[in-house]
């Protein structure tokens, strides 16, 4: 029975320190990060994921959309009521049929799915030169060591090296497969104003857009890893509590 407890203890713990989208290995080696949200214990740092949403909000979301996100999830990072409603209604959606069966635009509702650049994928690949920028919020979850890969990869443009020959729209990044990638170099430095006054550098919007999409790839992390503690000091305690039932049973015939 020990054994068999222990056994679930550390399969509990395995899980819960498994990183999201570490659950496979391919492509180009990154470098490792050290992550708030890392660890049994880890948790989303706010201010960075509050940050990483300006980032999406005023670079990323040009191009690639985060289609499980609605704007009432952005309450989880901080953002009270009144915030989550302007940012909502900052966004066009289309809604409908209405009396006369017609579909109609509107404001965004804090309800609402966070709003799509593009119509569709064909017109989302018109724009960008045959590419579909791929739906963000399972990135992290989409790429093994996904937060590793994300901040490597925006971080990894580069004047390509002279005895590489580059094909024609293609940018060089040191981290992407292959090294040639469609997407041009997304973020530079001061590319967004923080309202926090922290220094918009290259490695920093990197950092946070990356805490911004680790959340909104798992937003229940921090639930399951609570869950997944006390469902092992539960087993702690049963555990110790069989024992000494076990010792006082067998008692009266050790002796």
């Amino acid at each position: 029975m020990r054994k068999l407890v222990s056994r679930s203890l550390t399969a509990i713990a395995l899980l819960l320190a498994l990183p999201a989208g570490a659950n496979a290995a391919e492509g180009v080696a990154v470098p490792k990060q050290d992550w708030s949200f890392s660890g049994i214990f880890g948790t989303f740092d706010r201010a960075a994921a509050q940050r990483g949403f300006q980032v999406y909000k005023e670079v990323c979301s040009t191009c690639h959309g985060a289609y499980h996100l609605s704007y009432r999830n952005l309450a989880d990072l901080g953002f009270n009521e009144a915030e989550v409603k302007a940012i909502a209604a900052g966004y066009t959606v289309t809604d409908g049929p209405n009396d006369d069966g017609e579909m109609f635009e509107r404001p965004a509702e804090p309800s609402d799915k966070f709003a799509r650049p593009f119509a569709n994928e064909k017109a989302a690949r018109f724009a960008n030169g045959g590419a579909y920028p791929p739906d963000l919020s399972l990135i992290v979850k989409a790429r093994p060591n996904g937060a590793d890969y994300l901040y490597a990869l925006l971080t990894g443009y580069q004047e390509a090296p002279a005895d590489v020959t580059m094909m024609e729209g293609m940018n060089y990044n040191a981290y992407f497969p292959g090294h040639q990638i469609a997407m041009a170099q997304p973020i530079y430095p001061d590319g967004v104003t923080y309202a926090d006054g922290t220094a918009a550098t290259i490695e920093q919007q990197a950092r946070d857009i990356t805490t911004f999409l680790a959340w909104a790839a798992e937003p229940e992390m921090e639930r399951r890893k609570q869950m997944g503690i006390s469902v092992m000091l539960f087993l702690i305690v049963l555990t110790g509590l069989a024992y000494g039932s076990m010792r006082k049973i067998w008692a009266d015939v050790k002796k």
